[in-house]
């Protein structure tokens, strides 16, 4: 075991490995309770739902451990079910079931792309300054995210959009003494400080009496049959679909290729032109997942930003990623359990991570206005657009512009144009 996941070449051990698998499970694990929520919406049944959930990011993380071996942790992505629940089938009027063949068709696009090399082709066509600021924008997207769930910054009134929380609450105290908890524990070198922090804080919750231990820890699952294989593939391939299979191959490539290069970025694993070691094998791993997901019955899945949570622990192998295989798969036993853990005890562990992805920041050249400012743009469009897709596409339309208007073309690659366009076309079909 030790040497197929390459522990002594990666100064690792099975000790480091599950503290991180833990760390990124418990940062993630929201999305157990969360993505059938959201999905609920849609008319898609919360139980086999919430066990659709948990068995797509319990065999897409394993295949990525396994295949890939990188600390990464793959799960149902947030913003994407999202789109599929307010606006396709809510505002657009199509059904749960069309919807998931559209994202299987596009898991299967990407696993094509993926295996004939055109989406690494595409992804080492981006200059550095722009993978660079997509590590920081995520960052500061998670931070924002992280003081969001802690209640510390809250939506605002018309005229200011965001207000800082009434910090006597309780919660938001605690979310306060987590982060500082974790903080201190973080500048003194103290592994499992996150992890720690997020347990101490959900600990002093059950004390102050502000969450109650569940009644039962261990539950059976709920049967899958109600989703399971109900996608309509057919009903997806039509010219009115479009919009909605493009909408969802962008959203799901720009967010695995933003968060790869910025979990690379915080791995330290990327190369001098900041481009990811084998990237294929993860985009491969994610292009599976996300066919994987609609055939079980929930939406597109891909690598998860929180796995940055982990590596700060210490994850370096795909040990740590079979560690949260195995925590999802054993958490479709023990939904009770998992669910305890509030939003002000993980939301600290977000934020931390957040700034610390933030630190490449440094390495973008200001000096060059046609490099600094669509990196600029990224980092703060993603972060106040709530959507990464936003921010990278934003930054894929100004970078060849700028180079054109300065005369400078021949510094964008062809790869660039191809995204370009694909921007272009981002916008023009999004359902705003």
């Amino acid at each position: 075991m030790k040497k197929f996941f390459q522990f002594e070449k990666l100064n690792t051990n099975y000790k480091q490995e599950l503290a991180a698998g833990f760390t990124t499970f418990i940062t993630m694990a929201y999305i157990i309770i969360v993505n059938p929520k959201i999905l609920e919406i849609a008319g898609i049944p919360f139980g086999p739902s919430l066990v659709a959930t948990a068995l797509t990011a319990a065999i897409g993380t394993f295949l990525l451990g396994v295949y890939a071996n990188k600390p990464f942790a793959i799960a149902p992505y947030m913003g994407e079910n999202a789109f599929v629940a307010f606006t396709v089938v809510k505002v657009l009027g199509f059904s749960w079931q069309t919807a998931l063949g559209a994202i299987f068709i596009s898991g299967f696009l990407f696993v094509i792309l993926t295996l004939t090399k055109v989406r690494v082709w595409l992804s080492k066509a981006i200059p550095e300054s722009l993978k660079i600021s997509f590590a920081v924008g995520i960052g500061l997207f998670l931070t924002f995210i992280g003081l969001n769930e802690c209640g510390i910054i809250k939506l605002g009134v018309e005229g200011a959009p965001v207000k800082i929380g009434n910090i006597k609450q309780i919660e938001i105290l605690l979310s306060i003494i987590g982060l500082i908890l974790m903080l201190l524990l973080l500048v003194r070198n103290i592994k499992g400080s996150i992890l720690l922090g997020i347990l101490v804080t959900t600990i002093l919750s059950i004390i102050l009496g502000l969450i109650s231990l569940p009644e039962k820890i261990f539950s059976l699952p709920p049967s899958i049959e109600p989703i399971f294989l109900k996608l309509d593939i057919t009903g997806a391939i039509s010219w009115g679909f479009f919009s909605v299979i493009l909408t969802i191959f962008i959203l799901d490539f720009l967010d695995t290729l933003g968060t790869l290069i910025g979990l690379g970025y915080k791995a330290e694993i990327l190369d001098e032109e900041g481009n990811f070691p084998e990237i294929e094998k993860p985009m491969l791993c994610d292009a599976l997942s996300t066919c994987i997901a609609a055939l079980l019955g929930t939406t597109t899945s891909g690598i998860y930003i929180e796995s940055a949570a982990g590596i700060q622990v210490g994850g370096k192998s795909g040990f740590t990623a079979l560690t949260v295989s195995f925590l999802f798969l054993l958490s479709i036993f023990f939904v009770p359990l998992v669910s305890i853990v509030p939003p002000y005890a993980y939301g600290p562990a977000l934020i931390i991570v957040g700034i610390l992805m933030m630190t490449p920041v440094g390495k973008i050249n200001y000096k060059d206005l046609t490099e600094f400012i669509p990196a600029m743009i990224v980092i703060f469009l993603m972060s106040f657009s709530y959507n990464i897709g936003i921010g990278m596409t934003a930054g894929f339309i100004f970078y060849p512009v700028m180079k054109i208007f300065t005369n400078r073309f021949k510094e964008v690659k062809a790869g660039m144009w191809i995204l370009f366009i694909f921007s272009v076309l981002f916008y023009v079909f999004y359902p705003y």
